[in-house]
């Protein structure tokens, strides 16, 4: 099986990917979402893995979007935990190094360890694998990264310190895509996610949309809302929700819910993630 993400070899993303997929799976990096989109669309990849939401800073608004935007099927999700580890080259210390690279959101996420070491300048890189691959290739024992674990062992690099990050609740939400829906299998607890556009943009409508879950005893897992681009400040709204069309009530709120708003879709129903994935060791990656 060959996975799609986004990112460069030893990304969060592509260790998500093995943790739902396996080790066993070829992965193929994309420079944008769009490109994992792309990917799968044109049968070069089976699946494509993307993040969601992240517990501390929020939803990746472009891939609500593309998920609606083009025509791929969410049929998994994992709660992955975001570690960052202080890297370097072999045999560098702690005391080696004056700068170190990384993504500005694992920067900031990792405030607290950079202030209490100043001698430490920050650097921003696009990404934090791509900042473990550059400081791999330049080899200088002045310079590290902040990435993860998984990064470490793809290019070599000497862990320096482990969870360095200010929370230890940090954790992202990524999906699984296909081109096919997931076929329910019995006795599975399910998710689904759905999108609408209410029909008319009056006080109540959006009460009165998610009465249809109410009255049925519907768990509404989520809510997100979107600009709608056809029709300035109106908007989309994105909506998880416990269980999928298998389900009586949820077909019942379905049909429903598709009488009383503009547009509808369901964007996928597939096995809910149990929890926050278990830290696991991957071994190296084969792209």
């Amino acid at each position: 099986m060959n996975v799609a993400f986004q990112g460069v070899h030893g990304a969060y993303s592509e260790a998500a990917a093995r943790t739902m997929l396996g080790d066993d799976i070829a992965t193929s990096p994309c420079e944008t979402f769009g490109g994992v989109f792309d990917r799968v669309e044109s049968r070069r990849s089976d699946r494509g893995v993307i993040p969601i939401e992240n517990s501390l800073a929020g939803s990746i608004h472009e891939n609500y979007d593309l998920l609606l935007s083009r025509a791929l099927h969410i049929v998994g999700e994992v709660h992955e935990r975001i570690e960052h580890a202080l890297l370097c080259p072999p045999g560098g210390t702690l005391g080696d190094l004056t700068s170190v690279r990384s993504h500005p959101q694992a920067l900031a996420q990792c405030s607290k360890f950079l202030l209490a070491h100043p001698a430490i300048r920050p650097v921003p890189f696009f990404d934090t694998a791509g900042a473990a691959s550059a400081v791999a290739r330049d080899a200088r024992p002045d310079s590290g990264a902040i990435a993860g674990t998984y990064a470490a062992r793809l290019y070599g690099l000497r862990i320096l310190k482990r969870n360095i990050e200010n929370s230890a609740s940090n954790y992202t939400r990524f999906l699984v895509l296909s081109r096919a829906p997931w076929k329910f299998t019995r006795g599975t607890k399910t998710r689904s996610s759905i999108v609408f556009t209410p029909a008319a943009n009056r006080p109540g409508i959006l009460f009165h949309i998610l009465g249809v879950f109410a009255l049925r005893d519907i768990d509404l897992l989520k809510i997100e809302s979107r600009p709608d681009p056809r029709s300035p400040f109106e908007y989309r709204f994105y909506v998880d929700i416990a269980g999928g069309p298998h389900d009586e009530r949820v077909a019942r709120a379905f049909e429903h819910l598709g009488e009383i708003v503009s547009q509808f879709r369901l964007l996928g129903t597939y096995p809910a993630a149990v929890g926050p994935a278990p830290r696991r060791r991957t071994r190296r990656a084969r792209g």
